[in-house]
């Protein structure tokens, strides 16, 4: 599908509220099935990576109801689940296709590893081609039988079993590697303890409590004690800063644009990019709202902000903001001066390789910008002129691509547009619905 856009003709304006959180909506549904009981879950998101998460875990035993679908996408799907609990999951019957999802498939090696049962996660070519060892291997140091492609990739074989517990220290901060081995935990005889070199999103940390697990987090450490079965509880999704960031930065970018954005997930752990901004000179505001699922929520509103200064990005703050790495690099080249993205290394082993990716693409569109090593400089003040973009079936991309597009002299088309299914399917509705607003 190809996506065409030309400069916005009018501001962006008014109140929109994306859609539900996609890393919460991933765990609540997973954490949902692990349980004894009943679960109610609102505002999941509604996009092919979560779809996956559900086929999955009813590929496993789990009995998933959809009770109620939005027809615009932002509220969300009502779902019902009734989890395996003490019983555990059953073997399913043939490979469990995980499609463009890496959560998906890194969460449930996590959860399959302590059961005594032979499961085969796949998913499509992009998601065979992302590495697979850096779960695998601890989880086989806790006692699961596990084995992956030859090159270290999806298909993953997995056999769990009686584990016991032991502590890691990982290379580099990863929620999927860091909630895996806590989900591993509770299955395994001892406290399972997780160390990371710098925070990642805390998700799993903050939701499993929810779900009658306790967590004890100590600094940059989280464990688990097991074995311990999941009590079924409810959850509200709140919506995801993720896909907000698009909207945020194309209404920075379009003159006289006035957004809000309600409800937002403002985990601290994933709005580096607001901090960021702010950093940046972007006017933004922030009203503190109530806690959900043990995740703090707000609205954001940003205004247009014709004057934005380059600033440094350190390779600690990478993984607050990794996921907006490509929509920061957009928003640079309005900035004065240069954007240096520091320790961005892991962008290459994304849905694509994400940070040449971007690079290129910044390039194409007659910005500046230039990658060494796992370093992304961007140099501002070069205006846009539009071109055609491949997202490379990488949803992060096309959006970043299509915020691009309304700041660009002339036409932006972008192909494999219908990537943004992934995480975002209304964004292009929600992106024509904030013009719109603004011519009355």
């Amino acid at each position: 599908m190809r996506y065409h856009t030309r400069p916005a003709a009018s501001p962006l304006s008014g109140l929109i509220r994306v859609p539900g959180d996609k890393s919460i909506s991933h765990r609540a549904v997973i954490f949902a099935a692990m349980a004894e009981g009943t679960s109610h879950l609102t505002g999941v998101l509604d996009s092919a990576d979560v779809r996956s998460t559900m086929s999955a875990v009813s590929a496993l035993g789990a009995a998933v109801e959809i009770v109620s679908e939005s027809s615009e996408g932002s509220e969300g799907l009502e779902v019902v689940v009734h989890g395996w609990g003490a019983d555990g999951p059953v073997e399913p019957i043939g490979a469990i296709d995980c499609g463009n999802s890496g959560t998906t498939i890194r969460l449930l090696l996590g959860v399959l590893a302590g059961w005594g049962i032979h499961a085969v996660l796949t998913g499509d070519e992009s998601l065979c081609q992302r590495p697979m060892r850096r779960v695998t291997a601890p989880l086989a140091e806790l006692g699961a039988r596990v084995e992956t492609a030859e090159n270290g990739c999806a298909p993953v074989g997995i056999r769990g079993g009686e584990l016991l517990a032991t502590s890691f220290e990982l290379p580099i901060a990863s929620a999927q590697v860091k909630s895996a081995l806590l989900l591993a935990g509770t299955r395994a005889s001892g406290v399972t303890k997780v160390c990371e070199p710098a925070p990642s999103r805390d998700h799993t940390e903050r939701m499993l409590p929810g779900f009658g697990i306790e967590v004890v987090r100590e600094g940059l450490c989280a464990s688990v004690s097991g074995p311990v079965i999941a009590q079924a509880t409810d959850i509200a999704v709140p919506a995801d800063p993720s896909s907000a960031a698009f909207l945020v930065g194309a209404a920075l970018l379009v003159p006289g644009s006035d957004v809000t954005l309600p409800a937002v997930s403002l985990n601290p752990t994933r709005i580096g990019f607001l901090r960021v901004l702010a950093r940046m000179g972007a006017n933004l505001d922030i009203t503190a709202g109530p806690d959900v699922c043990g995740e703090p929520t707000g609205d954001v509103r940003v205004r247009y902000t014709a004057s934005l200064t380059g600033t440094t990005i350190t390779a600690e703050e990478v993984p607050s903001l990794i996921d907006e790495v490509p929509l920061l690099a957009i928003v640079a080249t309005a900035a004065v001066g240069t954007t240096e993205f520091q320790g961005v290394g892991e962008l290459r082993v994304k849905e694509s390789d994400r940070l040449t990716a971007i690079a290129d693409a910044v390039n194409a569109l007659s910005g500046g910008a230039a990658v060494t090593d796992d370093t992304l400089v961007v140099t501002g003040g070069h205006p846009l002129e539009g071109t055609t973009l491949d997202s490379l079936g990488d949803h992060r991309l096309a959006m970043s691509y299509a915020v691009a597009g309304l700041a660009a002299e002339g036409e932006t088309v972008i192909d494999r547009f219908e990537a943004v299914d992934v995480s975002y399917p209304g964004f292009a509705g929600d992106l024509k619905a904030l013009l719109e607003s603004a011519l009355g």
